[in-house]
């Protein structure tokens, strides 16, 4: 065979092999992408399903039976806590409240007034396994505390958080802890308000609580509340009382608030808060009136904190002090209408979108009303200052 032939021969191979090899590739390729979609949507329904096996399955058909239903689900999932510590003034002690499982890790979720101060804690499930546990981290103006126990992952049942945005009023509600120490107990009622404020260290509020007539008692603090779904929608925390007993009102962290201190408390062991500095009132009727100003929405400012955010933005306290239905109310200040693209009608308006929507470092713009004026003013958020600090 003339060489030259030979030649052509070689390179017509040597072009088909690289075709081929670059089909091939491309073949593998797209193979490989098809596999990683795959796998990622193989990931994200087994994901899902895991997180389907830990909701309860609730039969709705028969309203008798669902409270049963969701005790049998729930129980693994609660705990009593108890906080064993030593004071100048008490000697040693004990206390007791109730916790829920939160994640398979061993993480536990109570109030932080459960595990305040504890030189030792003790998590007892209702079964009564009993196992020693150490505080991951507590957030004094939400009321939320962490606690760890070392237990193999299989022997945890975590419970679903739900949605607290989502509940209504007059929405049945079950409450489970150890009032008085009595393990495991139930009581049944509705949510009877919501978006209630709980007082807090340093004179701050915890906002969006949801009241309850389901009876709840010392010691089914830190224990969950649900839904008829069995999802966990709140907190129990307190009660409105003269007596120390239940009459008829009690308050529970929403869930959404407890999702977003407890993941930081796991990651951190603390929760950062946004601050601006300010203090105030809504605004009413006579309090317009006195300022002469046609607008019963929003809050007056009354107090601006030394070196806060709200100093540093320019925003003005009151000088002015009137009496108003018996209580002294400075003038003069501020009157805070919105907040970035929000309305704010009252307070605890601001108090919600700064807890649930913003963190330290982030900025806002306030609008404002401004001796007749109508203005905005940008404000760049702190870190609310410690409880130690306010205490």
């Amino acid at each position: 065979m003339p060489s030259s032939r030979k030649n052509l021969l070689l390179v017509s191979v040597l072009v088909i092999q690289l075709i081929l090899l670059g089909a091939f590739a491309y073949l593998y390729s797209d193979t490989k992408s098809q596999y990683d979609v795959v796998r990622r949507e193989y990931d994200e329904i087994n994901s899902q399903l895991q997180e389907l096996r830990q909701r309860p399955i609730v039969v709705t058909g028969n309203d008798s039976i669902i409270p049963s239903l969701i005790y049998e689900s729930i129980e693994p999932s609660v705990v009593k806590i108890t906080n064993r510590g030593e004071s100048f003034f008490m000697g040693e002690y004990y206390s007791e409240g109730s916790g829920f499982v939160y994640d398979k890790k061993g993480h536990i979720i109570t109030n932080n007034h459960v595990v305040e101060g504890a030189d030792s804690i003790e998590v007892t499930f209702l079964d009564g396994e009993i196992y020693k546990a150490e505080i991951i981290g507590t957030d004094a103006y939400s009321d939320i505390g962490v606690v760890k126990i070392d237990i193999p992952p299989d022997q945890l049942k975590p419970v679903f958080l739900g949605d607290s945005s989502e509940v209504q009023i007059g929405e049945r509600v079950y409450a489970i802890g150890t009032p008085f120490g009595l393990s495991g107990s139930m009581t049944e009622g509705i949510i009877s308000q919501l978006g209630r404020t709980l007082p807090a260290v340093g004179g701050y509020q915890t906002p969006s609580v949801i009241q309850v007539d389901a009876a709840i008692n010392p010691g089914n603090s830190g224990g969950p509340l649900l839904n008829i779904n069995g999802e966990v929608i709140g907190v129990n925390t307190a009660i409105q009382s003269e007596t120390g007993v239940f009459s008829g009102v009690g308050f529970a962290i929403p869930s959404n608030l407890v999702k977003k201190v407890a993941s930081s408390l796991i990651l951190y062991g603390e929760h950062k808060h946004a601050w601006v500095g300010i203090s105030g009132m809504s605004m009413n009727i006579q309090l317009a009136e006195i300022i002469q100003l046609n607008n019963t929405k929003g809050f007056l400012i009354q107090e601006v904190t030394a070196d806060s955010p709200a100093e540093r933005a320019g925003l003005r306290g009151g000088e002015e002090i009137v009496s108003i239905d018996g209580q002294e109310v400075k003038i003069g200040g501020d009157v805070v209408i919105g907040a970035d693209d929000i309305s704010i009608i009252r307070l605890e308006d601001l108090l919600v979108y700064l807890e649930y929507e913003k963190s330290p470092g982030d900025e806002i713009v306030l609008k404002i009303i401004r001796d007749g004026e109508i203005m905005d003013v940008k404000v760049l958020l702190g870190e609310r200052p410690s409880p130690e600090e306010v205490g």
